[in-house]
């Protein structure tokens, strides 16, 4: 008893195109339908998986006020870097370098990841508080069983606080002009 060997099929690029190659070989149009969407749906988990392959850390954004914090993770040895600079020449402050590494005393994930950070705008509270939210998040990219503890400190709430814009007639957002009776 002979087995026939199926032909494989080179798909053209475009969808259009596919549908024309396969509707030769389907019977019906659904059937061409479904067997393009297949095709298409296996090619993109394709290119999902190479993307993971290719992922040498992980990353999160942070924000407070008008700073915006770019942390990423990589599984190397431990370290930390702020700007290209390092976490005590950035942060002067000790309280800061607390807030920044918050979220590792928390999780006892202490000295196990090295750190990359970019920062800007804002003022040095607003900038450690958006990094401490940016390493939270990294932290829960990594094991997701620690957002409880990390939701309880209080670490994952974006703090939405910002200035109060300055109104028309007034010296500043609230405060008015000294008023004279005569």
């Amino acid at each position: 008893m002979a087995v026939k060997k199926e032909k494989k099929i080179h798909l053209p690029k475009s969808r259009s195109a596919r549908l024309r190659q396969v509707k030769k070989t389907a019977t019906t149009k659904k059937k061409a339908k479904k067997k393009v969407r297949t095709e298409a749906k296996k090619e993109v988990k394709k290119e999902i998986k190479k993307k993971e392959i290719k992922k040498k850390y992980i990353e999160a954004v942070g924000r407070r006020k008008e700073a915006v914090a770019r942390v990423r993770f990589i599984k190397d040895k431990p370290g930390f870097i702020i700007n290209e600079k390092t976490m005590e020449e950035y942060f002067p402050l000790k309280d800061q370098h607390k807030k920044i590494l918050a979220p590792f005393q928390a999780s006892n994930l202490e000295n196990s990841f090295f750190v990359s950070v970019k920062v800007n705008g804002g003022g040095m509270t607003g900038q450690a508080e958006a990094i401490r939210l940016g390493i939270s998040r990294c932290l829960i990219k990594i094991d997701e069983k620690l957002k409880p503890v990390l939701r309880k400190a209080g670490f994952l709430t974006r703090d939405a606080r910002t200035v109060e814009r300055k109104k028309y007639g007034l010296k500043k957002a609230r405060k008015a002009p000294q008023w004279s009776k005569r």
